[in-house]
């Protein structure tokens, strides 16, 4: 109760803070003092927590839609490819102008604009292992619903939901830690010439690279490393154990995954009477908005959600259609002043990213996948590697960028080459977490079989693993192909002091184009970058897609 009650004035309190006026003559300044980096924390756990509520609603409303609607599936995955790959801090300052026009002379204009930008690196992820898993739903799973007459609420909640729990935690570990990547980007902004710096942990950390002070810089290293175990055995771990009730499995492991804290709060005397006194009203609740309330004299014949009438979609394409021609055509005259040259320069760019893309995420899959594998398939291992995972996952990347370029400039490395490893960086963890997903999800019932059976090791990986991780795989993939896009905004020009490192590639090159200002290259760049992760997403992780939904999945 006393820690409930902290917590809720801890929210209160730090949002407070969100709502302070804001001028560009008088904004927050960031404070380098140690006693100052607990609040700082606070305010950017908070941004993060909100925006991970608002991509889990995202994801399971998105996720869902394209799931059952086939109509509207063909172009809300595409739009979701580009939208993974769209490089969004590269229009943070555009978002930052239309959030502080809607809240005016308030702070919370520009908290919004961190929040939508923390959003951004969390909600597509999750949205697509949720998808992945609503389209893998086993069919014995799907009759079961259908028997039982259940709402499209029932279904939801009782079905899809708990079917898809275990990757969607993962997920949102994943999404949860990729979003401290944006923390100090989105807590220090400039926007009309002007620097408006939130306070937090990412833009203390800028603050003090920016100063030099070291000291202030391992401080915050060191707050930051804290609050990530502390997330990790106050939410996450909780969360995994409790999640380990939506396997498959007729069979009670006897290594189950634990939690103190879960087990604290089920030992709560003062949570169990509420649970008690809520139950009630939450079933009945429940029972009104799942189950028919007349038994219907026939089964009806629809095995699948209800779906929005054709004809609703097709106007709202059209409008949008329509609305979308105007800026279209201003586009292409403004990409017209490029010159034909540059515009082909630019596609001969982006098949330089494509291969640095496709070894970054080959490369990360060779070692992700055994590792992920040990970690899923061991409770103990799982233990003590979760906390480590969380942290390396977490780190933001691009704060070793200085150091690598270093390496390399001792090193003399080819730094066309020496662009995947940054690449790497920041998008093998996608694959790392899906496949610990995946194999977190395996039911013990195989596991028996293939220990009964004698398997050998190469045919338990060939007959049992991969066959059962696969989906999960595919959608680490996708997500860690479209990450490796954003990443090359940062991974393929990176500076050392007075040195700086290029690696010929559409990020380079929108990165030079935003550094200039020219919103005709900018354009041009991200139109080229969709279109090639629209493309490969479409010949090659659709058709891997489809095949985990027909021959790779329990049913």
């Amino acid at each position: 109760m006393i820690l409930l009650i902290g917590v809720l004035y801890a929210v209160i309190d730090l949002g407070k803070g969100m709502v302070s006026p804001l001028s560009f003559a008088v904004h927050p300044r960031i404070h380098l003092s140690i006693a100052y980096l607990p609040y700082y924390a606070g305010r950017s756990l908070l941004r993060m927590f909100i925006a991970y509520f608002l991509s889990l609603a995202f994801s399971l409303l998105y996720g869902r839609i394209a799931a059952y609607n086939k109509f509207a599936g063909k172009i809300m995955i595409p739009a979701l490819d580009i939208l993974q790959s769209v490089p969004v801090l590269g229009f943070l300052s555009v978002t930052v102008t239309f959030f502080l026009n809607l809240f005016p002379g308030s702070e919370l204009g520009a908290e919004c604009a961190s929040i939508f930008a923390i959003f951004t690196a969390q909600a597509w992820n999750m949205t697509f292992s949720f998808y992945q898993s609503l389209i893998t739903i086993p069919n014995d799973l799907r009759e079961a619903a259908y028997i039982n007459r259940l709402k499209p609420y029932a279904r939801f909640r009782v079905l899809e939901v708990p079917y898809s729990m275990i990757g969607l935690i993962w997920n949102s570990m994943m999404s949860f830690g990729g979003s401290w990547f944006f923390l100090a980007a989105s807590e220090s902004i400039s926007v009309l010439h002007e620097q408006i710096q939130l306070p937090g942990i990412g833009s203390y950390m800028a603050t003090a690279m920016e100063k030099g002070n070291v000291n202030a810089l391992i401080a915050g290293i060191i707050t930051m490393i804290i609050v990530i175990v502390a997330v990790d055995q106050f939410v996450w771990r909780p969360l995994v154990a409790w999640a380990e009730k939506f396997k498959l499995d007729m069979n009670e492991s006897d290594d189950a995954m634990t939690s103190w804290f879960l087990q604290l709060l089920r030992r709560s005397t003062w949570l169990q009477s509420l649970g008690e006194w809520l139950s009630p009203f939450l079933y009945r609740m429940s029972q009104a908005i799942s189950f028919n309330r007349k038994i219907r004299k026939k089964i009806p014949e629809r095995t699948t959600p209800r779906r929005w009438p054709r004809w609703i979609l097709i106007l709202l394409g059209i409008i949008l259609l329509l609305f979308g021609i105007r800026y279209a055509f201003a586009a292409v005259l403004e990409i017209a002043t490029l010159g034909i040259w540059q515009i082909l320069d630019v596609i001969k760019l982006g098949f330089y990213t494509f291969l640095r893309v496709m070894f970054s995420t080959l490369l990360g899959a060779l070692w992700t996948i055994p590792v992920g594998v040990a970690i899923g398939t061991n409770n103990r291992l799982s233990r003590i590697a979760q906390p480590f995972v969380q942290i390396a996952a977490s780190f933001p990347s691009n704060a070793i960028f200085p150091l690598v370029t270093l390496l390399y400039l001792m090193g003399h490395i080819n730094f066309q080459i020496g662009a995947i490893p940054l690449m790497m960086l920041g998008t093998q963890w996608y694959i790392l977490f899906s496949v610990i997903a995946g194999a977190m999800a395996i039911p013990s019932s195989l596991k028996e079989a293939s220990s009964i059976l004698r398997l050998r090791r190469i045919e338990r990986w060939k007959t049992m693993i991969l066959p059962a991780i696969f989906p999960f795989l595919v959608t680490g993939g996708i997500t860690a192909s479209g990450g490796a896009w954003n990443a090359s905004i940062v991974a393929e020009i990176v500076t050392w002091r007075s040195h700086t490192l290029t690696a010929s590639g559409i990020g380079s090159y929108i990165t030079n184009a935003t550094n200039n200002g020219n919103w005709a290259q900018i354009l041009w760049g991200i139109i080229v970058m969709s279109t090639f992760v629209v493309i490969i997403n479409h010949f090659f992780w659709r058709k891997l897609q489809n095949l985990a939904q027909t021959k790779y999945h329990l049913d």
